[in-house]
């Protein structure tokens, strides 16, 4: 392919993220990932493939920061501003605050055991895939469905490595306790309260994706800190009586 045609592909590649996913991946990462792509790979497919790639990525270092988190997001002095968007972010913890930490851990250990609910009915769920493949997005939940529960508090990371809570105002259809770590989302006129990004689904959509390193990490230290937690509340409590 000649140097024309290859700056051809890499132009149009780059628009068809930018305007439907809204995904901007910096050069470097194009001309790496079209490296490993066949010259006559049809733009559909090779399209689907880079968007595959791009959510299963650390978007610190895929995407150029081309639309961030405001630097003074986490001013607590103001008392509400907006993040005006759109801003693309990933997936870094996720608490479901409607249930206790026990709640919490019981959930866990119910899908070790490879049980989930249905109402009020216990059922087998499918294992959790350790990896996607590139027809999904790589967007598969753990333990089943993202959705349910909450509210939830989300940790955040935009493409400049800037952490953020969210916190789910209204139920976010794919927002769940069951969510992969390195899920990819796109905030679009949300507002921010003291630091914290007021989030429903009309400012944030779901994108999919999933950091396995990062997910493996967190589902396996996620137990233990619930129980640390437990045992920090009550050792203060009975420091207080």
């Amino acid at each position: 392919m000649s140097t024309t045609s290859q700056q051809q592909q890499q132009q149009n590649l780059t628009t068809h993220l930018a305007t439907t996913k809204n995904l901007h991946p910096t050069p470097q990462w194009l001309t790496a990932f079209l490296a490993t792509q066949k010259p006559t790979t049809p733009l559909p497919a090779l399209t689907q493939t880079a968007l595959f790639r791009l959510l299963s990525s650390d978007i610190t270092t895929s995407l150029a920061p081309h639309c961030i988190l405001p630097l003074d997001i986490h001013n607590v002095n103001v008392k509400e501003c907006r993040v005006q968007g759109p801003v693309v972010v990933q997936l870094l913890g996720i608490e479901d605050m409607g249930k206790s930490r026990w709640e919490q851990i019981e959930a866990i250990e119910a899908l070790e055991r490879g049980e989930g609910m249905k109402g009020r009915e216990i059922i087998r769920v499918p294992a959790a895939r350790e990896g996607g493949n590139e027809d999904d997005n790589g967007s598969g939940a753990v333990g089943g469905k993202g959705g349910g529960g909450g509210p939830h508090k989300l940790l955040l990371q935009d493409a400049r490595g800037t952490g953020v809570y969210g916190i789910e105002l209204k139920d976010i259809k794919g927002v769940g306790s069951g969510m992969s770590i390195g899920c990819k989302m796109v905030l679009k006129d949300v507002p921010v309260a003291r630091g914290v990004l007021l989030m429903e689904p009309a400012n944030t959509t779901i994108l999919g994706g999933k950091i396995e390193a990062l997910h493996r990490a967190w589902k396996e230290n996620r137990k233990a800190e619930l129980k640390a937690a437990i045992e920090a509340y009550e050792r203060t409590a009975r420091s207080n009586a």
